[in-house]
């Protein structure tokens, strides 16, 4: 039986031999008492790529979003973000179960980031009657936004009026990588302008399981506290940090190839009609179809796909998404578009 094209996610891909071989091979101890050479270098190593003094690794992006704005919002204070962010929409309210953080949101075309829309909706030290702000998280590339890179020169702008204003930056960097390989912009440069960065090993750059939470020295080891108080302390974690350090070693220019790939679905399904997506709009590797003017919902498209061999993603009533990755090549890129093509017709 032939294997689906399973385009759900970049979650979904599997390690490589090579990569497997890197966790088998890697030094281990116990991580709980930092004892794990192959973590602490993992740590130092991405730390020092975007230009910041420590990390901590974490099973999950969820997670290190999680410890990045507990270190920068206190329990009743606000952080701000994009309506459709990930902190906000899927981590299932964890800001607030976890660390009695509320949150606000402003609403962005694409999640594309315009830094005056996010600071004038800011309201710090409000007094001792009204929610005061502390932090604004930002999210590149923008997931449900469809991959959407934010303008450098927003973040500029965003960080000075943070600045003015005494707020703090939280960088959810999940598809960071995914930004700085389209975009040609430096991991240090993006680096420089946020106090706290997530960044995930796990979706474009293919490691099983893992994300490194980056900042300062003192607020990495108030996040190991915290990352154990919810239950996240691993102890032989090398074997994920092997797998991890292979990604970097090998799978970040590829990603250049999953954004052609999603560049060329984008351009075959607005031939189909052009008001399900603009192609000119898929920066990264990610498509996402707007079924508004089309008859049938994103569920029944996914299910007319999966029933010829594509998995997609319905994330709405007429959204449907498709997430390009290093488990997917040109021929099965072919077969996904005529798939789709014939689902959207049929």
């Amino acid at each position: 039986m032939t294997s689906p094209i399973d385009l759900r996610s970049d979650t979904v891909t599997r390690p490589s031999q090579a990569m497997r071989e890197a966790m088998a091979s890697a030094p281990v101890g116990d991580d709980v008492y930092s004892d794990d050479p192959t973590v602490n270098s993992l740590e130092e190593r991405v730390a020092a790529m975007f230009g910041k003094e420590a990390g901590v690794f974490t099973p999950t992006g969820s997670l290190a979003n999680q410890l990045a704005i507990r270190m920068l919002v206190a329990p009743g204070e606000e952080l701000i973000a994009e309506t459709n962010s990930h902190i906000v929409r899927a981590e299932l309210g964890a800001a607030a179960v976890f660390s009695g953080i509320t949150t606000r949101t402003w609403p962005a075309k694409n999640g594309l980031l315009i830094a005056k829309d996010a600071l004038d909706i800011a309201r710090p030290n409000s007094g001792p009657y009204l929610v005061s702000t502390t932090a604004i998280a930002v999210e590149n590339t923008h997931n449900f936004g469809g991959g959407t890179i934010q303008p450098l020169d927003e973040i500029k702008a965003l960080r000075k009026g943070a600045d003015e204003l005494g707020l703090a930056l939280h960088l959810d960097g999940a598809r960071i990588w995914n930004a700085h390989v389209a975009s040609g912009v430096a991991l240090n440069e993006y680096g420089k302008y946020f106090e706290t960065i997530s960044v995930c090993l796990s979706k474009g750059l293919g490691a099983p399981i893992g994300s490194v939470m980056l900042s300062t020295k003192d607020r990495v080891t108030k996040a190991r506290i915290w990352r154990k108080r919810y239950g996240a302390g691993m102890r032989q974690v090398g074997l994920l940090a092997g797998a991890a350090h292979y990604a970097l070693d090998n799978n970040i220019s590829r990603l250049s190839e999953d954004h052609r790939r999603a560049k060329e679905i984008a351009i075959a399904i607005a031939s189909v009609d052009a008001s399900l997506i603009d192609p000119n709009a898929v920066e990264t590797n990610i498509v996402g179809l707007d079924l508004g003017a089309l008859p049938i919902t994103a569920a029944e498209l996914a299910a007319r796909t999966k029933e010829a061999g594509l998995w997609i993603s319905a994330l709405g009533p007429k959204y449907a998404r498709l997430v390009t990755h290093l488990d997917f090549d040109d021929a099965q890129c072919a077969q996904a578009i005529e798939i789709l093509k014939r689902a959207l017709v049929a």
